[in-house]
């Protein structure tokens, strides 16, 4: 039952900077742990960026670390994803995921917003 909707995705140039959003339903989002995966043709997936139940604690993919960042706002049910200094290998589908229990397993997706970084 849970829902997540993103939004935020677009095309950007080299160098430039987007926000996505992630909308979830229900009234127990604040004991979510929350998540962004991204995905290019033709390889895994790859996670970007995670975030506690009352945001304090963060974690970002090497690849993001530094230029990426997650927050959330409980009161809105919305975790968001800052994204600058974008490359063109961050070109992909963005996804958010949610981990409704215990031990931080992500089983709730939303459907994928397209993020195109072109040169």
């Amino acid at each position: 039952q849970v829902q997540l909707v993103e939004s935020g995705g677009g095309l950007v140039q080299a160098g430039g900077s987007l926000r996505l959003s992630c909308a979830a339903s229900g009234r127990t989002f604040s004991s979510w742990a929350m998540a962004w995966f991204r995905q290019a043709p033709g390889k895994a997936r790859e996670f970007v960026a995670s975030i506690s139940r009352s945001g304090g604690n963060t974690n970002y993919g090497d690849s993001v670390k530094g230029r990426f960042t997650i927050s959330r706002d409980n009161a809105k049910n919305t975790v968001y994803l800052q994204m600058n200094s974008l490359k063109p290998e961050d070109t992909a589908v963005y996804s958010c995921a949610a981990a409704t229990g215990a031990g931080l397993v992500y089983a709730y997706w939303g459907q994928g917003t397209q993020v195109t970084v072109s040169s």
